[in-house]
């Protein structure tokens, strides 16, 4: 069955800067600071989530394994990864 997982945006990091999920599942990023970041894939994987306005959200389901490495396009220090098995 899928799951939902969370991560957060604060303190300029994602947390967990990794997250290791099932084909099918979603990972929703939430930015909880008072500007906006981006979830971008450095490669490929996901669509970017384009600008993620302060308290909102952006998710995506991922249906092929695979790590996908990513970060915030306006603070390119902010680096996540999402590890599909």
């Amino acid at each position: 069955m899928a799951e939902s997982h969370k991560v957060t945006i604060n303190n300029m990091a994602f947390n967990p800067a990794s997250v290791t999920i099932s084909t099918g599942d979603t990972v929703e990023w939430t930015n909880q600071m008072t500007m906006d970041h981006t979830v971008t894939p450095d490669k490929s994987g996901f669509p970017s989530s384009g600008h993620i306005k302060p308290q909102a959200t952006f998710s995506h389901t991922f249906s092929a394994s695979g790590s996908v490495a990513y970060h915030c396009q306006i603070h390119p220090f902010m680096k996540g990864t999402v590890i599909v098995n």
